[in-house]
């Protein structure tokens, strides 16, 4: 309802088309290629791939592409991963249309956008621990999620071995020693919350 909402909003604007309307983060890498889009707006919340995950694979494959996050969540923990997965911009759904297109626009032409109040999310945390690349962040969120290492290494389309690499690696900066642990700490610091997922 949501993405038909927005879809019937933004064919307001003659020089828009929109390609497609797809309901997950798979389905986005799927038909990418096919449909050739200049933005695609990516929810967080999504059943089988959430946005964080599909925006990092989007990146790697569609390089030309921009990935606007559109969300409800306004926290700034959620704007700094989403950026450091690839995301372009990141806007919120309650926003007027003439945002999300302003949103669009920016995007479109190469610069980031970020929605009023969320500037506070590029600020350094200054925590001085070593910081996690955006791959440890996906399979943080995945391994949160209850995935097996097979499981996770079958949805990022890398190997078992590489999962267990980063687990390790995850485990050795968090200093945590069980996936119960990272499941903890994925909650504790917002990561959980934004991913659609209930088990």
């Amino acid at each position: 309802m949501v993405a038909d909402g927005i879809r019937a909003l933004l064919e307001t604007y003659d020089d828009l088309t929109v390609v497609g309307t797809l309901s997950n983060g798979r389905e986005a890498i799927a038909r990418t290629a096919d449909l050739r889009p200049d933005v695609i707006l990516l929810d967080l919340n999504m059943p089988e791939m959430n946005g964080l995950a599909a925006t990092e694979i989007l990146r790697e494959r569609h390089p030309d592409v921009a990935v606007l996050i559109l969300s409800m969540h306004d926290a700034p923990e959620y704007v700094a991963t989403a950026l450091r997965h690839g995301a372009a911009g990141y806007c919120l759904k309650d926003q007027p249309t003439e945002e999300i297109r302003r949103a669009i626009d920016t995007v479109v032409a190469g610069e980031r956008y970020l929605c009023p109040g969320a500037e506070t999310a590029l600020e350094p945390s200054g925590d001085g621990s070593e910081p996690l690349t955006s791959r440890e962040q996906t399979i943080l969120l995945l391994l949160a999620q209850g995935r097996s290492n097979k499981q996770v290494a079958a949805d990022l389309d890398i190997s078992v071995r590489t999962v267990e690499t980063h687990r390790k690696n995850l485990k050795r900066k968090l200093g945590i020693s069980s996936t119960a642990g990272l499941t903890r700490y994925a909650m504790e610091h917002g990561v959980l919350q934004g991913t659609g997922f209930l088990h």
